[in-house]
């Protein structure tokens, strides 16, 4: 999948949250998502802590690298409907940001 591919998705997905929650108000659905994604946060944390071997030994025990995978993922995915519903350009936002990082650590001239 490339970026453009999922943007799209990303979109579409947005949209389809939107309808599922018969959510009108664009306000309510930020905070919404907001809430959601404090939600994915925290069990992207727990599954980290798991795989640390920092939890009860039942979390410990259902833990596995798919499942630390799929909670990235669910906070990447979240994230991104959240800039979409916000209209934020997130693939400049990133271009700037990546570009500041490799400034601030002259990534630049250590990758060379």
């Amino acid at each position: 999948m490339d970026f453009d591919q999922l943007l799209s998705f990303i979109h579409t997905q947005g949209q389809v949250l939107r309808r599922h929650y018969d959510i009108n108000d664009d306000k309510m659905m930020v905070l919404a998502g907001t809430a959601k994604l404090t939600e994915e946060l925290g069990e992207l944390c727990s599954e980290i802590l798991a795989q640390q071997g920092l939890q009860r030994k039942k979390k410990i025990d259902q833990h596995n690298h798919t499942t630390l995978g799929a909670e990235f993922a669910d906070l990447i995915i979240t994230s991104l409907i959240m800039a979409d519903w916000l209209e934020v350009d997130i693939e400049a936002a990133l271009e700037k940001k990546i570009a500041k990082i490799k400034e601030r650590f002259e990534w630049n001239k250590k990758a060379e």
